[in-house]
């Protein structure tokens, strides 16, 4: 074991210094360079140079000083105190396979519901054909994005701002949305860019798990439609604006995991856990499956000099297992204001609410998170952020009924 892990350390390190120079075609980074980035870049900007293999990863610690408590006295909470949460810790190839052809995968080395290391997903991009023929469909290509693989799919914009495991580099708070739309998939999109203007329609099976083997006679395999249509561009020097409307619908009738679909686990330990249980490993978060969901979300970004703006607006209608009608509106706003030379600094909010019913009981939640963060370098990250989180409403009971967090969390992240 000793020995792989300094295998795999001097592989990565030659790889950094082998690649710095020649950058992957249509790629986005994982450093600092990577804040706002959303699908990967269309430009053709890289001259093809032959295979490569890019090798970089992410790690990160956090300092835990979190409260919290309930208004149910027969479900008392752990006690918290403050202190180190496990660190966690990612590893990526990018490979060039030919021009315009790249492979992208992502393992979690170390994570908060998974102690061992395993693939999280991987996905081929094909930006040009030109395997088949030098200049195929060229003309076609320039604007066409071809995705395919088991990995995360594009539905929302929010995913592209979350913590993923380790790679928490590109949130600016340390917890991820109270819910959270994220899932790996077996699926394939494409992609039409063009002046600013987004398409992408993707197909996916539907399972977080894969397998061939219904559950029953009565339940079947039933695919995923999800859909994105946006507008990205630098207006100019100082103003940036980007709108996008997402669309994910399965009617079918097996479980479907795009609420529930993190496997990493969240990032405030412990909070809300019952005494004397094991605990959720995805504490903090509103998560279900369920075998019906139709969701839309619009994502807003726009940035004006060092001020930022990231909102999230999503229905969610469902049905539980049970038959139940289930539905959530789920909001969110961001509002960061970045400074320092070459935006070393940031300080900002987050406002994130939760408002709907499930099995026909109302529950609320809202979060508010206020902190900042210091790139020491494009790789070095600190973050600090205060967060506060209630649940509110008739059908929160047991840990949950009257429940509340808050306190300090102090986040260190190195992405490379």
């Amino acid at each position: 074991m000793k020995k792989l892990m300094i295998f795999t350390l001097f592989f990565m390190g030659f790889s950094m210094y082998s690649t710095a120079q020649n950058p992957l075609q249509y790629s986005n980074t994982y450093d600092k360079h990577s804040i706002n980035s959303f699908e990967s870049p269309k430009q053709d900007t890289v001259d093809y140079d032959g295979f490569r293999v890019r090798v970089g990863g992410a790690f990160a610690m956090q300092f835990q000083g979190l409260d919290h408590s309930n208004t149910n006295e027969g479900a008392p909470l752990v006690a918290l105190g403050s202190n180190f949460n496990l660190p966690t810790a990612n590893l990526n190839l990018d490979v060039q396979l030919a021009d315009g052809v790249k492979l992208h995968m992502k393992t979690y080395l170390s994570s908060r519901h998974h102690p061992e290391a395993w693939v999280k997903g991987g996905h081929m991009q094909i930006d040009k054909l030109d395997f088949i023929q030098e200049g195929f469909l060229s003309s076609l290509m320039d604007n066409v994005t071809l995705k395919i693989g088991l990995d995360e799919i594009n539905y929302g914009d929010a995913h592209f701002r979350r913590s993923d495991n380790a790679d928490v580099i590109r949130n600016p708070f340390v917890g991820n949305y109270i819910i959270d739309a994220f899932t790996t998939e077996a699926f394939g999109e494409v992609y039409y860019r063009s002046n600013g203007f987004i398409a992408m329609v993707g197909l996916s099976n539907g399972k977080l798990n894969q397998s061939v083997v219904n559950s029953s006679d009565d339940v079947s395999n039933t695919p995923s439609i999800y859909a994105k249509l946006g507008y990205d561009q630098q207006i100019n020097d100082d103003l940036r604006f980007r709108l996008t409307g997402s669309f994910y619908t399965n009617s079918g009738d097996q479980s479907i995991f795009l609420y529930n679909g993190d496997r990493a686990g969240s990032r405030y330990y412990q909070v809300m856990d019952a005494q004397g249980t094991d605990g959720d490993d995805w504490s903090g978060r509103l998560k279900f499956t369920v075998p019906e969901v139709t969701s839309i979300m619009i994502n807003p970004f726009v940035r004006y000099g060092g001020l930022e703006f990231f909102g999230l607006f999503e229905l969610i209608d469902a049905k539980t297992f049970g038959g139940t009608d289930m539905t959530y509106t789920h909001m969110g706003a961001e509002l960061l204001y970045r400074f320092g030379t070459d935006d070393r600094f940031y300080l900002g909010g987050r406002y994130n609410t939760v408002v709907g019913d499930d099995a026909a009981e109302n529950r609320d939640i809202t979060r508010l998170n206020l902190g900042g963060g210091w790139f020491m370098t494009d790789n070095i990250l600190a973050k600090l952020e205060y967060v506060d989180q209630k649940y509110e409403g008739e059908g929160w009971t047991g840990r949950f009924a009257g429940g509340e967090f808050n306190g300090i969390v102090l986040e260190a992240v190195i992405s490379f």
